[in-house]
């Protein structure tokens, strides 16, 4: 996924003169290093100075360029906080806050390298988009949006390597604010965005080796959510479950079941996201993800389909 944005914004960055890049210490690879070498005078490296790489997209931004921050997502979001808030959000400039490695995704590094709240933080924000895709392709259409979208700032969450392409034949094209049915079914809804994908993937597989047909919904916009397209799936299936990699404040799972309640649904509502915890727990992503419950074995017996 971070690859298919690097390519992307390369490729659109030939095009449009406007499209800079500020990073903070993370060394370029692939077509962002291509784009340093091509396009110097529209890449700065701020260093160790994240609140620097936010500002300065905001002066960016208000002499009429295209500017995305870009870094591992703690340090897009957690250090520069206040720059982000009083910089960006109060003045809604359009200005993209990349945040690679949401979650738990870099997680031999540590605490210090876990986004768990980012989501929760940057929903917070008023003015500010979040927009988390769930493989490369939906990365590469976001990215596409991103750089031509005038409404104010976005946090685009994305993974780090290696995700599948899961949307190749997704039901609906996706859409700024809208709920995207990847496949549709009638009894089960799956709902869930970002890499944690691939675990719905699985687990819709489980239900439908149980006699379950199943719908599959990538949320990538998570602000603004789809609370009308939520109400009506909900109202639509038996059974909603929300599968996240994301602290449970702030989670969509609890957003959901506040809709459910609201618009009186008899839909029944499973919620799966990360602990609210550190977890001192050394291990790749998948068994951090483990750690915290998010393992495809573990959601299928809590619902009851093992």
């Amino acid at each position: 996924m971070r690859n298919k944005f690097a390519d992307v914004f390369y490729d659109l960055g030939k095009d449009d003169p406007k499209l800079c890049i500020v990073v903070a210490d993370i060394s370029p690879a692939g077509s962002i290093a291509k784009f340093r070498t091509d396009f110097p005078d529209r890449f700065v490296n701020t260093g160790v100075a994240e609140q620097i790489m936010i500002g300065m997209c905001a002066g960016l931004a208000q002499r009429g360029m295209r500017p995305f921050a870009y870094t591992i997502a703690t340090f897009t979001l957690y250090r520069p906080f206040e720059f982000v808030r009083d910089d960006l959000c109060y003045q809604n400039l359009p200005v993209t806050i990349v945040g690679i490695g949401g979650g738990v995704t870099y997680s031999t590094l540590g605490g210090t390298h876990h986004a768990q709240e980012d989501i929760a933080i940057a929903t917070a924000l008023p003015n500010m988009s979040v927009i988390a895709p769930c493989d490369p392709s939906e990365a590469e259409t976001v990215t596409r949006w991103c750089a031509t979208q005038t409404r104010g700032p976005v946090y685009l969450r994305l993974g780090k390597a290696g995700e599948p392409d899961l949307t190749l034949d997704a039901a609906e094209p996706w859409e700024f604010g809208k709920l995207r049915y990847l496949t549709k079914g009638d009894d089960v809804c799956i709902l869930s965005y970002g890499p944690i994908m691939k675990k719905a993937f699985e687990v819709a597989e489980r239900y439908r080796a149980a006699g379950q047909s199943v719908s599959l919904i990538s949320a990538a916009s998570v602000k603004p959510f789809d609370d009308e397209g939520a109400v009506a799936g909900l109202k639509r299936h038996k059974k909603m479950v929300v599968i996240e990699e994301t602290a449970p404040v702030g989670s969509l799972g609890l957003k959901i079941k506040a809709l459910a309640y609201e618009a009186g649904a008899t839909c029944d509502v499973s919620s799966f996201c990360l602990q609210d915890e550190f977890m001192h727990h050394y291990g790749n992503h998948d068994e951090l993800l483990a750690a915290h419950g998010l393992e495809t074995g573990a959601i299928a017996t809590a619902l009851g389909l093992d």
